[in-house]
């Protein structure tokens, strides 16, 4: 199995370090590799015949070494169940936002196996860890917003748990996005839900900050703000 921190070692940038660190809180140590070449040595790894047990024995003491494998799990070329094995044993061990999002945006095998990944995902939706339910949400968001879909994430944004920041911003951009690309479907959501006061607000302000969201639609969801956090 390859070293993969003494290559990162190589990459390494004290100014990326010191402004990424600022973007990111609570996550591991940053060694300051920008994220192009965690994906091309991601890639590397995962055509090579012991990616698993990268996934399984490689270190994680770094930020990147998290990301790096998040980006092996999206591009490892496996049965399905091989790979939902090995999200199972990742998504856990997300502690920020950044891992959390690499690994739902690259996990296109989603795509052509939709159903099996959303029988996967549906447990998370209990889960009372706040990065297991963003990941759910960024998920569904990521792979899900469909014509088929649209239907069944909404009802699963409105039954995630407001389990910390990152889970409510999660959900609020998911439903932003939802706006987006089915805003009928979406409104009526908006009005039905029982989202907690800030995750909804948030929904609205991405929607209002949104250059996909109609001018018009902007006006009528300026008023849709409720409770005492109207300005969140």
């Amino acid at each position: 199995m390859r070293n993969i921190r003494t290559e990162l070692m190589q990459f390494q940038e004290e100014n990326y370090q010191t402004f990424s660190s600022s973007l990111i809180p609570n996550s591991k140590p940053l060694l300051g590799v920008r994220i192009p070449v965690l994906r091309k040595l991601a890639k590397e790894i995962a055509k090579e015949e012991d990616w698993i047990l990268f996934l399984e024995e490689g270190a994680e003491e770094y930020f990147e070494e998290m990301t790096i494998k998040a980006f092996v799990i999206g591009y490892a070329k496996a049965d399905i169940e091989v790979i939902l094995e090995q999200a199972e044993r990742f998504i856990p061990k997300i502690s920020d936002w950044s891992v959390c999002d690499s690994f739902c945006s690259t996990f296109q095998i989603a795509k052509k196996n939709r159903q099996r990944v959303w029988e996967f995902l549906m447990p998370y939706l209990k889960s009372d860890k706040e990065f297991e339910l963003r990941a759910a949400a960024v998920l569904m968001m990521d792979h899900y917003l469909t014509e088929e879909y649209i239907e069944q994430v909404l009802a699963a944004y409105n039954q995630i748990s407001p389990v910390g920041y990152y889970t409510q911003m999660g959900v609020a951009w998911g439903i932003a996005t939802a706006y987006a690309k089915f805003s009928k479907q979406t409104m009526t959501f908006l009005q039905e839900n029982t989202l907690d006061n800030f995750t909804y607000n948030k929904a609205i302000t991405k929607m209002l900050e949104s250059y996909r969201v109609p001018s018009e639609d902007k006006a009528i969801l300026q008023g849709m703000k409720r409770g005492k956090n109207k300005t969140a």
